[in-house]
């Protein structure tokens, strides 16, 4: 329940006008939280990024997949709905996360809360196991480490989001337009 929790809230405060790092940073947010906080961020990022693709093509994908979700904060204000699918995606991968792939995020905690932006929250993630491993924690990263990382970060939320999305357009709630930058 608290990987969804903290997926939910801190991949909806990455995408807000705050600062979902700054956030993280002040709670010292790492381990499995962490690694929450990291899923849900990336939910929201790969999430519109790969969702907003037919109407934003490349551009769009670069500057939301690996610069910030905040650029839909507009479309968000006009229709609400068109965030339905990053947050469930977040709700999703939050659990698999820390339940399924124990993905922790041992990094400086600003890390957490950046999701694929520069790829800091991966890079986090990363030198938390090099430090766990220095430290003796950890014996070695292994490539269900490595499989967890890459499924949470991009490939579910560029699965799940867009599904979610669809739904909410074969009921009106989304239409097209509604995700242009």
């Amino acid at each position: 329940m608290m990987g969804i929790l903290v997926s939910v809230i801190v991949g909806v405060a990455l995408t807000l006008p705050i600062s979902s790092a700054a956030i993280c940073a002040a709670l010292g947010l790492t381990g499995l939280a962490g690694g929450a906080a990291v899923a849900g961020c990336c939910a929201q990022m790969i999430g519109f990024a790969v969702m907003s693709f037919p109407e934003n093509k490349w551009g769009g994908l670069v500057s939301q997949g690996i610069g910030t979700s905040m650029l839909q904060m507009g479309n968000i204000v006009k229709n609400p709905r068109i965030w339905i699918g990053p947050t469930l995606a977040s709700a999703i991968t939050g659990p698999i996360a820390t339940c399924i792939f124990h993905l922790q995020m041992n990094g400086a905690p600003v890390s957490s809360g950046m999701g694929t932006c520069g790829f800091v929250g991966q890079i986090g993630v990363y030198s938390g196991w090099v430090a766990d491993i220095a430290a003796g924690t950890k014996t070695a990263i292994t490539g269900m480490d490595w499989l967890g990382l890459i499924l949470i970060c991009f490939v579910l939320p560029a699965i799940l989001a867009p599904l979610i999305n669809m739904g909410c357009r074969k009921l009106g709630w989304v239409k097209d337009g509604d995700l242009t930058l």
